[in-house]
C-alpha cells in the first residue's frame, strides 16, 4: 500500500477540515518537541553505563565485616 502526492493531499485536505489551521500547527510543533526530546533522552543514555548493571556489580562485591 504506497501512497502517493494525492492521497497525501486528500489527508492533508481533511485533517485541516477537521481540527483547522492553527490545532493543526500546535500538533505538529508538539509531536517535533516530542522527538526531539526522545532523541536526546537516547543520546544521553547512550553514554551512561546502564543503572541495573551498576547495581548487579555492587552486588556481587564481597562484603567485608568490620568490627565495631
Amino acid at each position: 500500500m504506497d501512497f502517493g502526492l494525492k492521497e497525501l493531499l486528500v489527508i492533508l485536505l481533511i485533517t485541516l477540515v477537521l481540527f483547522g489551521g492553527k490545532r493543526v500547527k500546535s500538533l505538529g510543533s508538539d509531536l517535533g518537541t516530542a522527538i526531539r526530546g526522545f532523541r536526546k533522552a537516547m543520546k544521553e543514555s547512550e553514554g551512561e553505563p546502564d543503572a541495573q548493571a551498576q547495581v548487579i556489580e555492587h552486588a556481587a562485591e564481597p562484603r567485608q565485616n568490620h568490627p565495631t
